[in-house]
């Protein structure tokens, strides 16, 4: 390949990149695996028969989806034997941009891994059956099939309720303070009956190994997480959407990043999920 060729092939590749970002992470639920699965597809890019390619977009958006696929075979087992609860990577974004939102990629975690690809595929990015037989190596009856009881699956991971997104980012900044200062009776105030703590260490970081569970385990943890910031201060680096969620990155005592969304229903915290895993957080660096 001349260096011109290369050129070429890397100019047409730029401008997809984003696009077949958004597809590898949602698949995956790991940036690093995504940018590994997005490089991939670039390698195959470079070494194929680029003027046989009618449409360049379709072409790579098949080849990461099948390197996802082949990757979640191997992410199965790695979930089976994770530390504690496991959380997608969190992507923050200033504006609530996601169309995938955190409840939503674990309700994906569910799904067998051709589930998860027709359904991302057609519903999420609006593909045709036809286009997603071709990436996921099927027929459109059987996509269809696929989508369709992935759907039944990840139905309760939508939410129920629109949040006015200045509201959104208030609470997150409200929580903050709260849940740092030992503001009991305000931090109260904000979670459902059944709200559910979900904290991702990986082993690397202290955090829970289970899910804590209801009003009260919840109020009693962070009760317990006030005390131990008294003498450990937590600095709030940003307040943002978290996978389409309000929260909030810190910098805790320990030198290390860490980030809070909070998945809202009905005007009070539903769902808390913080990741501590520093593999998980690099990227935000």
């Amino acid at each position: 390949m001349t260096s011109t060729e290369a050129d070429d092939a890397a100019a047409g590749f730029g401008p997809l990149r984003p696009k077949l970002m958004r597809v590898a992470y949602r698949m995956l639920g790991s940036v690093s695996d995504a940018e590994d699965a997005v490089q991939e597809a670039f390698i195959r890019w470079m070494k194929a028969d680029r003027a046989a390619v009618r449409e360049p977009e379709a072409f790579l958006r098949r080849t990461v989806t099948r390197l996802c696929l082949d990757q979640l075979k191997s992410a199965r087992h790695k979930r089976e034997t994770y530390v504690g609860p496991w959380l997608p990577d969190p992507v923050v974004e200033e504006d609530e941009v996601e169309d995938v939102t955190l409840p939503l990629m674990l309700a994906l975690e569910r799904l067998s891994p051709l589930e998860r690809a027709a359904f991302l595929l057609h519903d999420v990015f609006g593909l045709g059956f036809d286009e997603v037989a071709a990436a996921v190596d099927r027929d459109p009856a059987a996509c269809r099939q696929l989508a369709a009881r992935a759907r039944g699956h990840v139905r309760d991971a939508r939410p129920r309720f629109a949040l006015e997104r200045q509201h959104g980012l208030e609470l997150a900044e409200a929580f903050f303070m709260a849940s740092r200062s030992g503001d009991m009776k305000a931090l109260g105030a904000m979670l459902s009956a059944d709200v559910v703590a979900h904290a991702d260490g990986g082993g690397k970081r202290p955090a829970a190994t289970q899910p804590v569970l209801g009003f009260d385990a919840v109020m009693a943890q962070y009760q317990q997480v006030a005390a131990w910031l008294r003498t450990h201060a937590s600095k709030l680096v940003r307040v943002g959407f978290i996978n389409g969620l309000p929260g909030f990155v810190t910098l805790e005592a320990d030198g290390e990043l860490q980030t809070t969304a909070l998945d809202i229903d009905d005007g009070k915290i539903a769902a808390i999920y913080v990741v501590r895993n520093p593999e998980k957080l690099r990227h935000l660096h």
